[in-house]
């Protein structure tokens, strides 16, 4: 039977992407060495780290003035690292969820931190459309995409000041006017590759802003310096993302890969509106194209564990909405095809024509 991979993270990763990093696991062009046993000091490694970084900046048009890096510690590291390197006295933030939750948690470790708006007062079903930066904050941070709620950012915002974005479970699934932002991160481990790599896009003109001693490790000074080198890389992580890149630019770019994800995200919302038994958590305006929440209406609330062992005949992996939500969760990154969306919306169909 053929398996539908929803996971939301790690999540399904473009097959091609999967093959030649097996292949190369066990020989790595033909050198005679596996990819896990090279150095990354070696020319290999290098062509490998140069390649993966010119094309992300290829593919997302990043301007000159930033810098890409593949790090560790995924990003709950870069929460920490971000108001280390940045926040003097203030930093603004949107509370969107719980990894923004997260982020303003280990912010108030470095001083004042104002959440400029909020959407828990509805269980972060909504992405809060009216709110003021304050011009005197050092940085305003803000997370695209909701992975455990279902809710997006649907477009690039203005900011006064500069812009820090976490973008773990959206970035390359749209174009991004990359100028609007001081620095992009994310863990690598929706639409880019494994876990075990971070990636952050920084504008250089960010560093050097606050006045306290930051350790080596901690210091992005230190990582652009010596370009994503400073310490031993993951480098079998950052050599699957580097075939992702590959696979995302022989589709076309990202404007192909948006308008996939659009049709598959419709596809989905459109059984979900239509359905007698089934209905969404999240607001219109909101909705996520990567992460697609929704639950059974009052009336059939106790067919939930029932649909979801129904699913699980029909080949269907990861749709378990997460325990603060509920219901189920399809998450439909890059990688996903249409043909597993479809697979999901005919197993819909069928279980709400026998139970509804």
């Amino acid at each position: 039977m053929k398996k539908h991979n929803f996971n939301a993270g790690p999540s399904i990763l473009p097959r091609i992407a999967v093959e030649n990093s097996a292949k190369a696991v066990l020989d790595l062009n033909g050198i005679g060495l596996s990819l896990l046993e090279i150095s990354h000091r070696s020319k290999e490694f290098q062509a490998i780290l140069d390649e993966a970084m010119n094309l992300f900046k290829e593919l997302l048009n990043i301007p000159e003035g930033y810098e890409v890096l593949f790090l560790g510690g995924g990003a709950s590291l870069q929460f920490c690292m971000i108001p280390y390197n940045f926040l003097n006295k203030k930093a603004a933030y949107l509370e969107t969820g719980v990894w923004a939750q997260k982020a303003i948690k280990e912010a108030k470790f470095f001083g004042e931190v104002n959440v400029v708006a909020s959407s828990a007062d509805k269980n972060f079903c909504y992405v809060p459309q009216e709110f003021t930066v304050p011009t005197d904050a050092d940085y305003f941070h803000i997370t695209t995409n909701n992975t455990i709620y279902g809710s997006e950012f649907q477009k690039d915002i203005d900011c006064p000041i500069p812009m820090i974005a976490d973008m773990s479970s959206d970035i390359l699934s749209r174009p991004v006017d990359v100028s609007k932002y001081s620095m992009i991160y994310g863990g690598a481990q929706k639409n880019l590759g494994p876990a075990g790599v971070t990636f952050v896009i920084i504008k250089q003109e960010l560093l050097s802003k606050v006045e306290r001693k930051i350790p080596t490790m901690l210091n992005y000074a230190t990582h652009l310096k010596e370009p994503s080198l400073y310490n031993t890389p993951p480098v079998f992580a950052i050599y699957t993302c580097l075939e992702t890149l590959r696979w995302i630019k022989s589709l076309g770019g990202v404007k192909v890969i948006r308008d996939m994800n659009i049709r598959k995200a419709g596809l989905l919302y459109d059984a979900i509106d239509n359905s007698k038994m089934f209905v969404g958590t999240v607001s219109r305006e909101s909705r996520s194209l990567m992460n697609i929440c929704f639950v059974m209406k009052e009336q059939y609330k106790d067919k939930e564990d029932a649909f979801m062992e129904f699913a699980k005949t029909k080949g269907m992996l990861g749709i378990k909405g997460h325990r603060s939500v509920g219901g189920f969760r399809a998450s439909t990154y890059n990688a996903l095809p249409i043909e597993s969306v479809q697979a999901l919306v005919d197993a819909m169909h069928e279980f709400e024509r026998n139970n509804a």
